[in-house]
């Protein structure tokens, strides 16, 4: 036992997240230490949770060798300080071109249905792992085979030793699948559940939360706002899934963010799901993703085009965006596809401060600082000469 608990401590993986040794020197189980209000996350049976997978993933994740040009990594676009997320309109793939979309947070990802802002058909992390790392439009780690980063993982003593305990019976570990499954596993591990809101709602802890947040939630949840209708649930979300209870179905939506002339009614590059559906009444739809950390990670909206809460705050009371000059100019208020729900509403400067501190009181500040979600090369870079290859 005493073995037992220095790996545990080595690895950065606190006690309450897992459960004991499994009998015959298994992996270990992993336990969800989730509180009230959270379900247990849906995982795919064919990849089951594990102490082990989930380190072997965290290691993956932060390896810059997962990319073409041994410089980025999962982490250069989900960074832990943005819960997951990043700072910029448009995340940056290996060749330093530009992409069409924003990062989206990963936080809470393991409620997803869907993955993607438009992509309907990736519907698991296993898959999801896959379009960063190999695919072409847009450009992201730019793998192009995973021969080479397979060969350079099964050189490294330490993933010798990682894949050998997230895989046990498996004779031959250093596989593309198991690469995708442990960082399936790990993601699914990011799980935000502490914020002040959760202590006033879960805890009833009145003095969680100031009075004018409280009175935000009264107009989030409000009939006239409507704001609860796509980022409902507990995870704030247009949809989620759990491995027990009721199903909140993916939904998506067109908010009015454009009206560009022309037969399609969005910027051609970011079109909605019509991209892959090619239905016209698809133009402009988008998931709506969790507002857990919304704080965190500015700009705004699919392509980053709203630089603050409150610049999206007014969007939605104008039910649309009106531009005015540019190859964008439209009236996004009047954009065919719009969700009717999108009506506007009035909108005092308390009412808006109301809205951002009911937004900002959902912030859980222990998970961009837990260390099991941390880099795990960083200490192993500075305290052993030449080691940390994964940076």
């Amino acid at each position: 036992m005493k073995r037992l608990a220095l790996a545990i401590v080595m690895l950065g993986i606190t006690p309450a997240a897992i459960s004991a040794l499994e009998p015959g020197g298994g992996p270990q189980r992993y336990r969800w230490n989730l509180p009230k209000g959270f379900p247990v996350p849906t995982v795919p049976v064919d990849n089951p949770m594990s102490v082990a997978r989930a380190e072997l993933g965290r290691y993956l994740f932060y390896d810059n060798r997962i990319s073409g040009n041994g410089k980025q990594a999962c982490a250069s676009c989900h960074q832990q300080k943005y819960a997951f997320a990043d700072n910029r309109a448009l995340s940056t793939g290996s060749t330093g071109e530009p992409g069409v979309r924003k990062s989206m947070s990963l936080v809470n990802i393991a409620y997803a249905p869907a993955l993607t802002w438009s992509n309907p058909s990736v519907g698991t992390l296993e898959d999801q792992a896959l379009v960063p790392m190999f695919g072409k439009h847009p450009l992201e780690l730019g793998l192009n085979t995973d021969n080479r980063f397979l060969a350079l993982l099964k050189a490294d003593s330490t993933y010798q030793r990682l894949f050998k305990s997230a895989f046990p019976s498996d004779i031959k570990p250093f596989r593309l699948e198991n690469v995708t499954r442990a960082l399936a596993c790990f993601e699914r591990t990011i799980i935000s559940a502490r914020s002040p809101y959760d202590k006033y709602h879960y805890q009833h802890d009145s003095n969680a939360i100031s009075e004018l947040a409280k009175r935000g939630e009264e107009l989030f949840f409000s009939w006239q706002y409507n704001c609860f209708h796509c980022h409902g649930g507990f995870n704030f979300a247009d949809s989620e899934d759990a491995a027990r209870g009721k199903r909140r179905w993916l939904q998506y939506s067109n908010t009015g963010l454009y009206n560009v002339a022309g037969p399609i009614s969005y910027p051609a590059t970011n079109a909605g799901i019509y991209e892959f559906t090619k239905k016209a009444q698809d133009v402009g739809k988008f998931k709506a993703p969790s507002l857990r950390n919304v704080e965190l990670h500015p700009p705004y909206m699919h392509d980053g085009s709203i630089a603050t809460l409150e610049g999206v705050i007014e969007h939605y009371a104008a039910a649309g965006r009106k531009i005015t000059e540019g190859p964008n100019k439209g009236d996004g208020s009047l954009n065919p596809n719009k969700d009717p729900r999108i009506v506007g509403f009035p909108l005092t400067p308390r009412d808006k401060k109301a809205l951002v501190a009911f937004l900002c009181s959902l912030t859980d500040r222990s998970v961009i600082n837990d260390p099991r979600f941390s880099d795990p090369w960083k200490p192993r870079a500075t305290s052993v000469p030449g080691a940390g290859a994964g940076h």
